[in-house]
């Protein structure tokens, strides 16, 4: 979210993001805000010059009453409520106008990064690095659901009876695999510097509004009936309304986190053939990385985080490159943003395993995180990124460690996870 003095000494720049991310639509949205703001400091401003004259006039009352003047006295109160009638009306009106402003600036784009690429979908995000050789092998490598039933390692069907499409129940080797992935990540990512940290799974709505758009929220968000809470869709949303309504010390940053929890999406829409399985589903588990900073130091956190991501799939002897996300492809909320994705030889192509985002201040100005430094009060930078997200990630990994015979490799950092196994056979 902007701040509304930016958008009204820079209506134009604000304009051309809109126009950049093929949101025309909102454009309308700049006028109207700036007209909303104008409004609501006018009837702030005529409610205070109210409330000082009938404090004024207030004072009169009681030496008019000692001086036996009641209906000059009288004449003053009448005064004093036409003053309080029409404060109360201004103040309506003022919270009508700022309540409408509010509606509008979640709405207004950030301020993308000025290094992102123009495009209007992820058709158009562009390939930055690739890391690892690709291998298709000269033998077929079947469905992802497949591998994983030759090891009698899934069951979907009982799972639509139980819950219904886009859920699963992972068994044996591929479940242990599974955890072993989470637990992997868990203390790479404490060896790079990161608290662990195990968030709640719930948040309260105005928790919702302040990490996420709202074609995001609607797209995403199981609410709870009944009741002021959401499943979150990724451990971000819990993790950074952590700090909602706090002050933060400026020595205790950076603030480098990783967080384990399941995640609960709707995934709303009709998808292909290739997400079918386990790719796209409404319940997973993920391991994250957030981070809290100075606003000077985003744009190099934000190169560390996705770097993260890509060192760790290595690690795991799996190809992936890193994509650049486009101007329309980016949500509202998002100054920059890049995708990591894993090499499928199945497929002969990559596919989206990881999301890196810098939010520059949105999230922080929607849930008032603020920086106490020694130059005064500022609104802090917040990061995320994801480290791994089985299942998704096992098909990346199946795949790419899946030999002739059947049998799938062990790489040798998740070999201590693996109860020291160097492969899995059928």
């Amino acid at each position: 979210m902007l701040d509304i003095r930016f958008v009204r000494e820079n209506p134009d720049i604000v304009k051309e993001n809109i126009k950049k991310k093929f949101q025309d639509e909102k454009l309308p949205l700049v006028d109207e805000a700036i007209k909303l703001d104008e409004d609501r400091r006018a009837y702030q401003q005529e409610a205070d010059d109210l409330k000082a004259e009938r404090n004024k006039i207030s004072k009169q009352i009681g030496a008019l009453m000692s001086q036996g003047k009641k209906e000059e006295a009288e004449e003053v109160k009448k005064q004093v409520k036409d003053h309080g009638d029409k404060i109360a009306e201004l103040d309506k009106k003022q919270n009508e106008a700022a309540e409408r402003l509010q509606e509008i600036m979640y709405v207004i784009p950030q301020i993308i990064d000025e290094s992102v690429p123009i495009g209007k979908d992820d058709s158009e995000n562009v390939e930055i690095q690739k890391y690892g050789d690709p291998v298709v092998p000269d033998y077929e490598i079947p469905y992802h659901t497949d591998i994983m039933e030759s090891f009698k390692g899934i069951d979907l069907d009982a799972a639509r009876r139980v819950a219904g499409n886009g859920f699963y129940y992972l068994m044996g080797d591929i479940a242990r695999l599974h955890s072993a992935v989470i637990a992997y990540a868990r203390d790479f990512m404490i060896d790079r510097g990161f608290t662990y940290v195990v968030p709640p799974f719930m948040i309260h709505g105005n928790v919702v509004q302040g990490v996420m758009s709202f074609p995001e929220m609607e797209a995403m968000m199981y609410k709870i009936e009944g009741e002021d809470l959401y499943l979150i869709g990724t451990s971000e949303h819990s993790m950074i309304g952590r700090f909602i309504d706090q002050q933060i010390q400026e020595s205790e940053l950076p603030l480098t986190l990783t967080s384990y929890s399941p995640c609960f999406r709707k995934e709303k829409g009709a998808h292909g053939v290739e997400e079918r399985g386990v790719y796209r589903i409404h319940q997973f588990e993920k391991q994250e990385m957030i981070v809290v900073c100075k606003p000077e130091d985003s744009k190099m956190w934000y190169d560390k985080l996705w770097q993260n991501t890509v060192d760790l799939f290595r690690s795991m002897d799996i190809p992936v490159r890193t994509l650049e996300c486009c101007s329309g492809d980016l949500a509202d909320l998002k100054v920059k943003s890049c995708d990591v994705e894993a090499w499928s030889p199945r497929q002969k192509k990559y596919f989206e395993v990881g999301s890196c985002s810098n939010l520059g201040d949105a999230q922080a100005r929607r849930l008032h995180i603020r920086i106490k430094g020694e130059n005064g009060n500022y609104l802090a930078h917040t990061l995320n990124n994801t480290v791994v997200a089985p299942p998704r990630m096992l098909i990346a990994f199946l795949e790419n460690h899946l030999q002739a015979d059947g049998s799938v490799t062990i790489p040798e950092v998740l070999r201590p996870y693996m109860g020291g196994k160097e492969k899995l056979v059928p």
